[in-house]
């Protein structure tokens, strides 16, 4: 399943807020909406995604994309975001 990337805090962001950032950024990869989302408040993140040409899917529910993000809150958007380089610093 595609979604298993949304477990990983290092790999997502959750919230209308975040995920603006990370549109406007170039760093989403893929935007999440939880389709009971209250329109209002989902409309900008579905548009920048439009925008920007971020792939956009629909969860059923706020209450599994929260659980699907390993979260115990509803959320009305998830993102996944490019992975940071490795910091040559750290050897990695």
């Amino acid at each position: 399943m595609e979604t298993d990337v949304l477990r990983d805090p290092r790999q997502r962001v959750v919230g209308t807020r975040e995920t603006l950032k990370k549109i406007s950024q170039n760093k989403a990869v893929r935007v999440y909406v939880a389709q009971d989302a209250d329109a209002k408040m989902v409309a900008e993140v579905v548009k920048a995604t439009q925008t920007r040409g971020v792939p956009l899917g629909y969860i059923d529910s706020m209450t599994e994309l929260g659980r699907l993000c390993g979260i115990q809150v509803g959320a009305a958007c998830a993102t996944v975001i490019a992975p940071k380089p490795a910091n040559p610093k750290e050897g990695g």
